[in-house]
């Protein structure tokens, strides 16, 4: 296994759990509550446990795939490099549309929660001499001006001040279910009707099967691992562990609590939304502006994912000589002289090859292998793609109402890939591609991967087939 950290990055392990949790931590947060009802509360939270578990193992498997590629350039588009060329670009897309969709739809959110929110702070009569207190377009267009400048963020790093933010606002989301579960619990009265409780018996089989998304894809960060580890100071896995131990741990923990508290305030009465719920009152308002706030946030946190991914699927169209890069590719991976990644990182500069070569310096060697496997993302190019991914999320947020249908397509195919399929796939092919001993980790992280990958495939039948005959979401 590689084991170089190159040139340093900046970040901290902190800012990292920072914003995997903020990616981790949606508006779906608000639905573990129903996934629970529909699975009972024992095998709810097994679910929950199991999708933490299947997360953190795929966090970590892409985090192995990493140390395969430049120091401070991996990408799923370097790894397709390293394993399968030719579908470089289907990967890249799928990431692509998926991070797009979530963009929209915390924009869709932010134009049907803040005319609610308006409606119960503003009356009646002020709300008709200011229509647009009421109109959906103006909010999105305020919230999207106001986040502009963090759209524009290179570094994800530099995000973290901004989900600190979200995260209070998941805070606050996670304090109102909890007190309101507490009071109603302690002989408490409030304007709520509670429904039977079913501890181990799902509600049945087709509920359990529609609402298996929610839970499966509850912890989807991969879309940004890559690039919090490129621009990490500490790089080594130990601290990549830990930093992914932490994230998928805290939101497991924040899963369990709302999940286990909504559903046992409402019962089987409880809806996919929990906020919705609560009588108007000061404290819902606020919470339903905190979830504003939790999804403006995270915007961000999706558009610079899809903003690399569309960059890497630019220069498969543009680049004139993709096909030869290919054919190379495939004709020097099917000779047993080829020397693979991890062999030419491992030998020494100078040393002499089994036919009687020199290797040319090892730095040339990794400069020639960035120029392969990374693609600079100029100013000028974040400038326009980012631009046409705020243009297009915009003009789909004001025309369309509802993208839950189409989500959960592009969310069991283009989330299974990016959580289990290809960090899985990754580590398979990449773990031990130097012809090189294996150990009995490595040979453990490995099969891992292979069962992660063919886990994923389950996962993304099952989801489409709920999706496609259920009308599942997530």
């Amino acid at each position: 296994m590689v084991q170089t950290n190159g040139v340093p990055g900046i970040a901290t392990k902190r800012s990292g759990v920072i914003n995997l949790m903020n990616t981790i931590l949606g508006a779906g947060l608000l639905s573990v509550p129903y996934a629970i009802k529909c699975n009972g509360l024992f095998l709810g939270v097994v679910f929950v446990l199991f999708s933490a578990l299947t997360s953190g193992l795929g966090l970590y498997l892409l985090a192995v795939a990493s140390t395969y590629s430049i120091p401070g350039h991996a990408s799923f588009f370097s790894l397709s490099k390293l394993t399968v060329p030719q579908l470089g670009i289907v990967f890249d897309l799928a990431i692509a549309v998926k991070c797009f969709g979530v963009g929209c739809s915390y924009l869709i959110v932010i134009g049907d929660l803040m005319p609610q929110i308006m409606s119960s702070i503003v009356s009646n009569e002020n709300l008709e001499h200011y229509p647009l207190l009421s109109s959906r377009t103006m909010w999105i267009t305020l919230f999207v001006v106001a986040i502009l400048p963090l759209v524009y963020k290179r570094k994800l790093d530099s995000l973290k001040t901004a989900s600190l933010v979200a995260l209070s606002s998941v805070g606050y989301l996670v304090i109102l279910v909890v007190v309101h579960f507490a009071h109603i619990w302690t002989g408490g009265k409030e304007d709520i009707v509670r429904g039977p409780i079913h501890y181990f018996q799902p509600d049945s089989i087709i509920s359990l099967l529609s609402s298996f998304p929610i839970l499966v894809f509850g912890f989807t960060c991969h879309q940004n691992q890559l690039g919090i580890i490129n621009e990490l100071k500490d790089r080594s896995l130990a601290n990549i562990g830990e930093m992914n131990f932490i994230s998928i741990g805290s939101a497991c923990i924040l899963y369990l609590v709302v999940g286990l508290s909504g559903y046992l305030t409402f019962g089987d009465n409880v809806v996919g939304n929990i906020i919705t719920m609560y009588p108007n009152s000061v404290s819902s308002t606020i919470g339903r502006i905190a979830i504003v706030i939790l999804v403006a946030l995270s915007y961000p946190l999706q558009s610079n994912p899809a903003r690399a991914s569309i960059n890497h699927v630019a220069y498969y169209i543009n680049d004139s000589d993709l096909a030869k890069s290919i054919r190379s590719y495939s004709r020097s991976s099917t000779t047993s002289s080829a020397i693979t990644t991890e062999e030419r990182r491992n030998l020494v500069a100078q040393s002499p090859t089994p036919n009687g070569s020199v290797l040319i310096d090892d730095s040339i060697v990794m400069e020639e292998e960035e120029n392969e496997h990374y693609v600079e993302l100029t100013n000028k190019k974040l400038l326009i793609i980012t631009t046409i991914i705020v243009i297009l999320s915009y003009l789909v947020a004001i025309t369309v109402k509802s993208l839950a249908h189409v989500l959960a397509i592009v969310g069991s195919t283009g989330s299974t890939s990016i959580s289990f399929i290809l960090p899985g796939f990754f580590a398979y092919k990449l773990i031990g591609s130097g012809n090189v001993s294996l150990s009995t980790k490595d040979l453990v992280l490995k099969y891992s991967g292979l069962a992660l990958a063919i886990w994923g495939f389950v996962v993304m039948i099952i989801c489409l087939s709920a999706t496609l005959f259920l009308g599942a979401t997530h």
